[in-house]
């Protein structure tokens, strides 16, 4: 079996050669001729499969260590029989960490107390629901909104985009991009959208950079419909919008679902979809395993104030991503390519840990 793979995924090199003939290219080499004789591809959101891609080719599988696939043409993939799968729910854990170092980040830069402030979260599928759980134990109040949810499981526990709008003091995306259909998700933030704001909320988009119109967003910002951006998705990219990164609070080239253990889980959900389509044994997949962090203890006496903060920041910071991109936008890929990939909260240990600190600790999944 021949299989082609993006040389940018991680924990991969050593796995699959016991089991077939592998192939790692750049992302700039994903061509028609490059793929043609493949069984297999091993993708990331970057790798665009299309049709003129595809037509022609050897191509039986297709698998993307993302969670999101509307780089794949799956409609042509359906059609011409070559089976596609994602990684759902694979970073999901990995955005959750993300946002809330970002609002730790901002309640820190402005003095702001979190807890008790009403999250909005728009999208409460593998993703949403991991940053519900952090952002609730945290101490937010949560309002969901998610139609898709809404009509499989009746509409308790979930309200309006117009209610998210109306009454969060931060409001977060977590949706797929979609272009058609009722529940179509390009553009959801825009000027509608932001007609509805009240309460001047923080808003982050971490899922797709078209879910928001860049130049409504930035009219909302200048006019102070919204007082803080944390944007790690951006439409067009890697080509950034230059305005949107002096505007935002927080920016990053969307590496939110970059952490090493969200990698390793995209790369075994791979490698369990090739094995189960090809029906064969993948022997070495429990080796997909991230390193260790440099540091993996963490004494909260060496901090003086909001300790578990501080904690969380010790796992993710991002103002040192923000910094980099701010220091190199035309950089964005290669930020993206050679990002050092975080561990989450299950690879560090906390050291004399308050009793009051206990719960927050055992629900973002710390040792002690």
């Amino acid at each position: 079996m021949k299989i082609i793979a993006d040389n940018t995924i991680p924990y991969l090199q050593g796995i699959a050669e016991t089991f077939a003939e592998i192939s790692y290219i750049s992302p700039e080499e994903f061509t028609h001729d490059r793929i043609k004789n493949a069984d297999a591809l091993i993708i990331r959101s970057i790798d665009k499969c299309t049709q003129q891609i595809l037509e022609g080719t050897s191509i039986k599988l297709i698998t993307t260590a993302t969670i999101g696939f509307d780089h794949i043409d799956t409609a042509y993939c359906d059609k011409a029989g070559i089976a596609w799968a994602n990684a759902p729910g694979c970073n999901a854990d990995s955005v959750a960490q993300y946002v809330l170092a970002s609002l730790i980040t901002l309640s820190i830069r402005n003095n702001i107390d979190l807890k008790n402030k009403t999250l909005g979260i728009v999208g409460v599928g593998h993703v949403g629901k991991a940053v519900e759980r952090v952002c609730k134990a945290y101490g937010m109040n949560i309002l969901r909104n998610d139609p898709l949810r809404e009509a499989q499981e009746g509409s308790a526990g979930f309200v309006s985009l117009k209610t998210i709008a109306e009454e969060s003091d931060i409001i977060t995306f977590h949706v797929p991009y979609t272009v058609s259909g009722i529940h179509a998700t390009r553009h959801l933030a825009n000027e509608a959208f932001f007609a509805e704001v009240k309460k001047k909320p923080w808003f982050i988009n971490t899922c797709r950079g078209a879910v928001h119109d860049t130049t409504t967003l930035l009219k909302a910002k200048r006019e102070g419909i919204v007082s803080e951006l944390i944007i790690d998705c951006w439409e067009n990219e890697p080509h950034i919008d230059l305005q949107l990164l002096d505007a935002a609070s927080i920016a990053t080239p969307h590496i939110a679902g970059f952490s090493a253990d969200g990698k390793a889980n995209g790369t075994r959900a791979c490698l369990q979809t090739i094995g189960n389509f090809f029906r064969i044994p993948i022997e070495k997949i429990g080796e997909v395993v991230p390193p260790l962090p440099e540091e993996p203890v963490i004494d909260l006496d060496l901090f003086t104030s909001r300790r578990m903060e501080q904690a969380v920041l010790k796992t993710f910071c991002p103002e040192t991503v923000d910094r980099m991109l701010r220091n190199a936008p035309h950089q964005f890929e290669s930020l993206r390519n050679n990002y050092n990939h975080p561990r989450e909260y299950k690879a560090y240990t906390l050291l004399n840990i308050k009793e009051e600190e206990i719960f927050l600790s055992d629900l973002l999944g710390f040792n002690r």
